[in-house]
């Protein structure tokens, strides 16, 4: 929200403008003031918006002309004034002061200030005044609101300027139609949005407990009983639906109730809410609102946290209207409903992830998604923790940052409870096959060429815990590209190259390509792909067996997706992510020092040498001796 507040005053001579600032710092009539007020500045603590106000008059004569449109441009809010016993400062106002604005190119909010009331005959109705002003406001939009004031007697002074913060402060132009006198179709939907959010058991009704909760999250204030029971009864009084029996509001309840807030000149307290609830003034989420600073390391990853993944069950709960365990297309659509959509949409989902037999994810399966957004844009995930409605005050609070990838491999033991592994190999290896396996897919017995890159996820049980594996394909077209990215393989845990056993060139593809890119750094795991078939002699200097242990690492898994035969693929992969060392090629001294950074391994050679040359002074000295 705006910290600070300028307003300009203008209009014909002698209508007031002046003496309206200076009664409303005085705090009486002075009878005799200057020609132009010099600019008052008033601190945020003084006014009930706790802003700082800049209070700044003009004049309408010839040689005030550059000054008044350099001031108009700079104000944020205008106060047209014109005199109650001046019918032509009135009829100027919609034939002068309002095009001249808009001739400037200025669109800001106006109010109307009629001043001088306490030399009007008669006693004017609001109805009357509403008749007056209705005509201007139809033609100028700008025009927020008319207020009558005197500031000789001094009466409504003060509420000239709060009018004219509360333009800025909390407009009502983006909120409500004045004309057709209903909410504008972004306002209500931001409320509806809001509603849902605190519809935490997702009935259509905010009960006493809901509404409470509400408010103390609005206004830092509960809810007594008996307001509750005023509120019900208003809104019932209007609208019998928009309470439902004795239980509490229902959605056009709760629109209702914002539209009197308007109508009643209450303005800010719909913005309260749409502010707490992350709104700006165009009505939609602020980007600090929705991206709040989280700063990661580049040797770090992401992950949820045990609140993270507390809050995506609790939402899997809820919206499982069913409670058959897993979510259909239509509870799906209900979920995204707060948000711009499913963020999975193009990639597949769910397909990326463990389904039941019908498709539908399961609890496992939307957990194991959300790991695999968290890891690759943790971002996403902290706008959708924002989308959904987290209860927490700090939504970051559901990520934690791991510990540098080359310090934990460097101790042999990794502590992260995400991992990703690139699998690679050339076409038609059984790539795709493995990748559907690990999801729970059936296998396919018709190829299909790999075009763009496919990332799946699930959990694996290890040591009486469980681990997230995010699998990821790049395709023929993208892999090279992928694998001469060092940022990309650097955040890599595991890859896994994938031959097919029975094509005697398979595995030479994966042999050529360890020539072209520097990927030893990366845990290595073999994998020979259709067992279930006869085992070909590969044409490579040395068959795969032969070519491992020349890496020190272990020998290709056989496996058979065909046949259902995995060798524990996937477990295995996740003690290597958690152990790398055995894993490297060139084995664990190597490893140690492809990790060090150059001026360890820098110092750890000069220590060496050092060593060397104080052993063959002591040989010297020996020998003397």
């Amino acid at each position: 929200m705006r910290r600070d507040v300028r307003i300009l005053l203008v209009g014909d001579e002698g209508v007031g403008k002046s003496t309206i600032i200076t009664s409303l710092i005085k705090e009486a009539y002075v009878a005799h003031v200057q020609h132009i007020v010099p600019e008052v500045t008033i601190p945020p603590e003084v006014t009930p918006e706790n802003v700082t106000t800049y209070i700044v008059d003009s004049g309408a004569a010839q040689h005030d002309r550059a000054h008044l449109e350099s001031e108009i441009r700079k104000a944020h809010v205008i106060c047209v004034v014109y005199a109650i016993d001046n019918p032509n400062s009135f009829q100027r106002v919609p034939t002068y002061w309002l095009p001249h604005f808009r001739k400037l190119g200025v669109n800001i909010p106006v109010i109307l200030v009629g001043n001088k009331i306490d030399l009007r005959g008669g006693e004017v109705t609001n109805q009357a005044l509403e008749d007056e002003i209705e005509p201007i406001m139809q033609e100028f939009k700008e025009v927020e609101s008319c207020i009558e004031c005197s500031a000789k007697l001094p009466l409504n002074v003060s509420e000239v300027f709060y009018l004219a913060q509360k333009a800025i402060l909390h407009p009502i132009a983006p909120l409500y139609d004045s004309h057709h006198h209903v909410l504008k179709p972004l306002c209500a939907a931001a409320l509806q949005r809001i509603f849902k959010l605190c519809d935490v058991n997702q009935d259509g009704i905010l009960d006493s407990a809901e509404l409470d909760a509400f408010q103390r999250k609005c206004f830092d204030a509960p809810l007594q009983q008996q307001e509750v029971e005023g509120i019900k009864a208003m809104v019932r009084a209007h609208d019998p639906s928009g309470v439902h029996g004795d239980d509490g509001l229902t959605e056009s309840g709760f629109l209702y109730l914002h539209t009197k807030f308007i109508q009643r000149a209450r303005l800010e307290t719909t913005w309260t809410v749409l502010r707490r609830f992350g709104y700006g003034e165009d009505l939609k989420l602020t980007e600090a609102f929705l991206w709040p600073k989280f700063d990661v390391p580049s040797d770090c990853s992401v992950e949820l946290s045990h609140k993270g993944y507390q809050f995506f069950t609790e939402i899997f709960h809820v919206y499982d209207k069913d409670q058959d365990g897993s979510l259909s297309a239509a509870e799906l659509a209900d979920i995204f409903s707060t948000s711009p959509g499913n963020p999975w949409s193009s990639q597949g989902f769910p397909a990326t992830t463990t389904s039941d037999d019908a498709g539908r994810v399961t609890l496992q399966g939307w957990l194991a998604q959300w790991s695999m957004t968290t890891l690759l844009e943790h971002k996403t995930t902290l706008s959708y923790l924002a989308y959904f409605g987290y209860p927490g005050e700090t939504r970051t609070e559901a990520l934690l940052v791991t510990k540098p990838r080359r310090s934990e491999r460097r101790k042999g033991k990794v502590t992260r409870n995400t991992f990703l592994v690139y699998v690679c190999g050339g076409t038609g290896s059984g790539k795709t096959a493995l990748l559907r396996a690990f999801t729970g897919k059936p296998y396919k017995t018709q190829y299909e060429s790999t075009t763009k890159p496919i990332s799946v996820v699930n959990s694996v049980e290890y040591q009486a815990g469980e681990k997230y594996l995010v699998l990821q394909e790049f395709g023929s077209r993208a892999e090279p590209e992928a694998l001469r990215n060092s940022k990309k393989t650097d955040v890599a845990d595991v890859i896994v190259y994938v031959y097919d056993s029975s094509d005697t060139n398979s595995f030479s593809y994966i042999s050529n390509l360890r020539q072209q890119y520097s990927l030893d750094h990366i845990p290595t795991l073999f994998v020979a792909t259709k067992s279930d078939l006869d085992l070909a002699h590969q044409r490579h200097e040395v068959q795969p067996d032969v070519y491992c242990r020349r890496l020190g690492i272990q020998g290709p898994l056989a496996v058979s997706v065909k046949e259902g035969e995995l060798a524990e693929l996937f477990q295995t992969i996740v003690s290597i992510a958690i152990r790398p060392h055995s894993a490297m090629p060139g084995g664990a001294d190597r490893s140690l020092s492809l990790l060090s950074p150059p001026r360890i391994r820098t110092l750890f050679a000069m220590t060496a040498f050092l060593g060397g040359a104080s052993a063959i002074l002591m040989v010297v000295l020996r020998s003397w001796a």
